[in-house]
């Protein structure tokens, strides 16, 4: 049986005193990718935040990575953003380190001290995204696209069982774009988890993915992409 990773019962997604989404019920489970689509405003990124426990859910029930979002307690919230990785659409990297340094920065925020620990870790994860002998490169020194699979290297530091995507190729050209789809599902059939919000109903449509339509404040299935927004 698969292991859920997202589980939300009856949930309301709020953003303080407003009401995004009621009565969400949504489940992703271990190595499932499902494409998050809706239109700018629709509450995509609240979800996200709710998940990762920025927002906090007051109303139905959930659980995400192990933790009840109800029952979280503030100290608990590092412990539960350890087992995700967040990718977003500005790569928020450190532009005065290098890519090793971003990198190290994460692990020693997290708890690592072993520096040959450290140094092969991000070698594996540099490889995983296809950016081999870029550890001493400056953000500046790099494409967009290559930025963004720096972040994605970054959220995978960790073994997350769990990678929220919120607009991950909002800045990029659609050739880059697509490859950071594909590279996103094929982490996700490597076991990991990934619910990537995007409004880019044009690549969903050449994915074929699970997918999933924030509108009118509601959170719903679609089977293709001639469902969104009808």
């Amino acid at each position: 049986m698969e292991k859920k990773v997202i589980e939300l019962i009856g949930a309301e997604i709020r953003q303080h005193e407003n009401v995004i989404m009621r009565d969400v019920n949504f489940t992703l489970s271990e190595g499932e990718f499902v494409y998050l689509v809706g239109k700018t405003g629709s509450g995509k990124s609240s979800l996200l935040k709710t998940l990762y426990a920025a927002l906090p859910l007051e109303k139905g029930e959930g659980h995400c990575c192990g933790y009840d979002l109800t029952a979280l307690k503030r100290k608990e919230i590092p412990y539960l953003r350890r087992k995700l990785g967040i990718v977003f659409q500005d790569f928020e990297l450190l532009s005065d380190r290098s890519v090793s340094d971003n990198l190290e920065f994460v692990l020693r925020a997290t708890g690592w001290s072993d520096t040959k620990a450290m140094e092969s870790r991000i070698s594996s994860v540099l490889e995983l995204v296809g950016l081999e002998r870029t550890e001493h490169k400056m953000p500046h020194a790099l494409s967009g696209g290559e930025q963004q699979r720096v972040a994605i290297a970054r959220a995978l530091l960790n073994t997350p069982q769990l990678i929220l995507a919120d607009e991950p190729t909002g800045n990029l050209d659609p050739k880059t774009s697509l490859e950071i789809f594909n590279l996103l599902i094929a982490i996700s059939q490597s076991g990991t988890a990934i619910l990537m919000a995007s409004h880019d109903v044009a690549t969903m449509q050449n994915l074929q993915c699970r997918t999933v339509v924030c509108d009118h404040h509601e959170l719903r299935e679609v089977q293709t992409p001639a469902a969104i927004f009808s």
